[in-house]
């Protein structure tokens, strides 16, 4: 079966939106073209918020794409970047991204920013 995360950021400012967008697109042709990988999508949302849902063989592969190329250079720059972000992992098919926001509300873990926004946001 296959292992599927779903990754909300939330870019804190239009400042840092070029470099974000720059760098987070080196990482899904990264993906799409990495050992194990099935699928890489990313889909827009509202207030500089971006997904992701990656499809991958199994976890094992996914834990050995993280630490290489483009990912492993732009994950700390996140930390300043972003003033949000969450993850959640299942093992089934494809969700759709209606689901990967329901589950990611349900289920997700919230990933460490140094600048958080001060409410949680409810989109």
């Amino acid at each position: 079966m296959p292992f599927v995360p779903v990754t909300r950021l939330r870019v804190r400012s239009w400042r840092y939106l070029p470099g974000f967008l720059a760098q987070s697109l080196g990482v899904l042709v990264q993906a799409k073209f990495a050992r194990g990988n099935l699928s890489a999508a990313v889909l827009r949302d509202l207030d500089l918020a971006f997904w992701t849902r990656t499809i991958w063989f199994d976890e094992t592969t996914m834990r050995a794409f993280m630490p290489s190329g483009m990912h492993r250079r732009v994950m700390p720059r996140l930390l300043d970047w972003c003033d949000e972000a969450a993850v959640v992992h299942w093992l089934a098919e494809p969700p759709p991204w209606s689901e990967a926001h329901r589950r990611l509300q349900a289920d997700g873990r919230t990933s460490k920013v140094k600048f958080p926004f001060p409410l949680p946001r409810t989109r």
